[in-house]
């Protein structure tokens, strides 16, 4: 079966906060590499209230299988926000060479749940 990779969006309230949860995500072996975008500027709706923030972007390289048992707990844990944005799309295709060398420095696939704690 072919592997399926994703490309994590993930905003944060600082970069501080975004590089707390990229160290993670590498040490974990959980993604490749994440860019953080320092400044971002957000308008949403929070509990009524339109809001306007200066926030961070992390975009998380990662693979399909990783993303609900692993990833997506990991982020959760470590994420300083109520309801954070963690949303993944899907890579269509890309370098095979980019991809090998993601696929190199993260968790094997069909780990399951086995690398979970760590």
């Amino acid at each position: 079966m072919r592997k399926q990779y994703s490309l994590v969006l993930v905003s944060v309230p600082s970069k501080a906060a975004g590089e707390e949860i990229a160290d993670l995500l590498i040490h974990k072996q959980l993604a490749a590499c994440v860019n953080i975008l320092p400044t971002i500027n957000s308008v949403y709706t929070w509990q009524g209230e339109t809001k306007h923030e200066q926030e961070a972007l992390l975009v998380i390289k990662t693979r399909m299988d990783l993303f609900d048992e692993q990833v997506l707990p990991a982020i959760r844990a470590a994420h300083p926000y109520e309801v954070p944005e963690i949303l993944a799309l899907p890579i269509k295709t890309g370098s095979k060479d980019y991809l090998d060398w993601m696929d190199s420095v993260m968790v094997p696939p069909n780990l399951g749940n086995k690398l979970r704690n760590l």
